[in-house]
């Protein structure tokens, strides 16, 4: 068992409640604005940061009321009773209070960008509530609305900037997001090696066995609809030289659940693994010059 921290102040509590680490989700946001290669227009780097700024607080306004409704279980579980509610840092009025506020700047930030942004924007928390308060205790239903989640910020990506959304980036965001997902569930389940009584309901649903089966099939799905993207639905066959990145990048990551012990939280695997950011910054860099340079085609077109 971890030694408790030391207790936070109340603005430390409400930063940390919004769990700003997670916040690399949202960068997916930006996924339509480079591949599209509208990463040349200023305008639409500042709607494309105006939407990613909107997901953040959308985000952490779905995180804090998650943790609201779980902070009896979360106490029981070695991690997450550290977190501001559980530790009883932050009384539910406080907690009420910052989601409101949250979800005020998010709906406007999202206006700014546009309408069609809000709505997009309104039915990906729809989504974030509706696993909260539904879906989370589902085995594999949990998984896939979390995927969900992912696949609204792809699309949100493309309607901040304008740009029509690629079917076959939904559908590698949709693998990778379950990949993440299910492998998520893997390191829960080593991690509390056992003690998963009254920490999540749908853990007991899945076994190591199983988990192990959703991994295979979802690192299969994730590489070749990503590979199938970069050759058909880009706007050049030339962007498949970064699929080793893609390849490197998802075998490391099952290396960390399997040899490291790592995945229970994926935001803070990523973040903490040094081959795995160094992958990341090479995949984006590589992507860029691609797009500069390689002749373009019509998505769809003959290559």
């Amino acid at each position: 068992m971890q030694n408790p921290p030391a207790r936070r102040s109340t603005p430390a509590a409400l930063l940390a409640a919004l769990r700003p680490k997670q916040w690399t989700k949202n960068g997916l946001l930006y996924a339509a604005l480079i591949f599209s290669g509208h990463f040349r227009d200023p305008r639409d780097w500042a709607y494309g940061t105006l939407g990613f700024l909107a997901f953040c607080l959308l985000s952490s306004t779905g995180y804090v009321y998650n943790d609201l409704r779980d902070a009896e279980a979360d106490r029981k579980h070695p991690k997450k009773r550290f977190r501001p509610i559980a530790a009883g840092e932050l009384s539910p009025a406080m907690a009420w209070g910052l989601m409101f506020t949250c979800v005020a700047v998010a709906v406007g930030l999202s206006w700014l960008v546009r309408p069609a942004f809000l709505v997009t924007s309104l039915l990906y928390f729809a989504t974030t509530l509706s696993y909260s308060t539904i879906f989370k205790h589902v085995v594999i239903l949990d998984v896939m609305l979390l995927a969900a989640c992912y696949i609204w910020r792809a699309v949100a990506g493309a309607v901040a900037i304008g740009v029509p959304i690629s079917p076959w980036l939904l559908l590698c965001t949709a693998f990778g997001a379950l990949f993440l997902g299910f492998n998520k569930r893997r390191g829960e389940i080593l991690l509390l090696e056992g003690r998963n009584a009254g920490t999540r309901k749908s853990l007991a649903e899945y076994s190591p066995a199983m988990l192990q089966e959703f991994q295979a099939i979802t690192t299969s799905g994730t590489i070749i609809s990503y590979a199938l993207y970069t050759v058909l639905g880009s706007p050049t066959p030339w962007l498949l030289v970064t699929l080793p990145y893609v390849l490197y990048g998802v075998f490391r990551y099952i290396y960390l659940i399997d040899q490291r012990g790592e995945g229970a939280a994926p935001d803070e695997t990523l973040l903490r693994d040094r081959p795995i950011l160094l992958t990341a910054v090479l995949w984006v860099a590589t992507a860029v010059v691609v797009l500069m340079v390689a002749p373009t085609v019509t998505p769809g077109a003959p290559r």
